[in-house]
């Protein structure tokens, strides 16, 4: 038998067994109810009140960038199963870009385009952060761009592929004149466009038309043209100077001259040559080629530029200056320059001459105007 103090130790006063019902829960006083443990959700998580015990409820959140899929409350029944189906966080917010903004840019002198640069734009994403894969639509920056109204696109993905765009657009503008047309029996060649600010056009005159006016105009930063309009006049030659080096002087940068010179009118050569001449008259204007006729004997000596006749003593100026025999027949070709290119002492045909004028770097020019021009001969 225990002792008498034993016995009373283990016996509970009333008011110790009131308090220990009081504290522990009447759940815990039978079988315990347990639902299945609640899976984590990625990119959130929950907060229960009571574990997974029987009619516990456990709240569901996402973290910020995720937008929570399912029920957001679930809770422990008696049937020892959750009230609902598990949640989970999904991202469905699309990521966010910012354009920049470019203000219209201004071609620069005698060009088309104009270099326009900014920064690369970043996608911001509350989920992903910051996201540097950007596609961009349209031209890069620090392109050269033409005149016109350019759009430009960025867009940007984030992990679970929702989509961000932003779009600005590029305005080029060229800063204009308006357009010249080339004078009359005339040509125009213009740098650039032909009439924006900072082009260039030049003008000339087919063969036997004289420039009047401004050679170049410039299309100027007030849009307007500089110069006076130029107009092409027919050349008329003075056959009244007192020197032959003036009588030349006509001509310079305007017209090559082939002189034809003979001491009689009665020569042969001098004939064929005139009447094969005569025949290629196209192939002579359009090369800009002036032909001079020295004949006779001074004090007979007469000279002859088309229809007009130059006095003997300015017709044996002419022969002494570019040492043209006096008693027979011979030619000189000189270039718009006044240099002396070529003699002959013998007939030479109209293609032999003009084979050689045109491969004058002059002439050459000249050609690449009187193709855009259409002007041609047909024979």
């Amino acid at each position: 038998m225990g002792s008498p103090g034993l016995r009373s130790s283990l016996l509970l006063s009333p008011a110790l067994l009131l308090l220990l019902l009081l504290l522990v829960p009447p759940s815990r006083c039978f079988p315990e109810k347990r639902c299945p443990t609640l899976a984590m959700p990625a990119n959130g998580g929950f907060k229960c009140v009571d574990g997974a015990y029987f009619n516990s409820r456990c709240e569901y959140y996402c973290s910020p960038g995720y937008t929570l899929k399912g029920e957001r409350t679930v809770t422990c029944m008696d049937n020892k199963a959750w009230s609902g189906r598990p949640a989970s966080c999904v991202d469905i917010e699309p990521p966010r870009i910012k354009c920049p903004s470019v203000k219209e840019r201004i071609a620069e002198p005698n060009k088309l385009t104009v270099r326009v640069s900014w920064e690369t734009p970043e996608g911001r994403d509350t989920a992903d952060g910051i996201l540097t894969d950007v596609i961009l639509k349209g031209l890069p920056p620090g392109s050269h761009f033409p005149e016109g109204d350019h759009k430009i696109q960025y867009t940007v993905y984030d992990r679970a592929e929702n989509k961000g765009t932003c779009k600005f657009r590029v305005k080029v503008r060229v800063r204009r004149c308006g357009k010249l047309n080339a004078p009359e029996n005339g040509y125009m060649k213009c740098s650039s466009d032909g009439d924006n600010y900072g082009a260039t056009c030049e003008f000339s005159c087919i063969g036997g038309y004289e420039l009047q006016g401004s050679p170049a105009r410039v299309c100027q930063s007030n849009l307007a043209w500089s110069g006076t309009e130029p107009t092409c006049t027919a050349m008329n030659v003075n056959v009244g100077v007192r020197t032959a080096a003036a009588l030349l002087d006509q001509f310079y940068e305007k017209r090559r001259l082939l002189i034809v010179s003979t001491p009689t009118a009665r020569n042969l050569l001098y004939r064929l040559q005139l009447g094969m001449l005569q025949q290629a008259q196209c192939g002579l204007d359009l090369r800009h080629i002036t032909v001079v006729e020295l004949v006779g004997v001074f004090p007979t000596l007469i000279g002859r530029i088309g229809t007009k006749i130059m006095p003997p003593r300015l017709a044996l100026q002419l022969r002494l200056l570019l040492r043209i025999p006096l008693y027979s027949f011979s030619m000189v070709l000189v270039d718009k320059h006044g240099m002396d290119k070529e003699r002959y002492v013998s007939l030479v045909t109209p293609v032999a001459l003009f084979n050689l004028i045109d491969t004058f770097p002059l002439r050459k020019e000249e050609m690449v105007l009187q193709a855009e021009m259409g002007q041609t001969c047909n024979t």
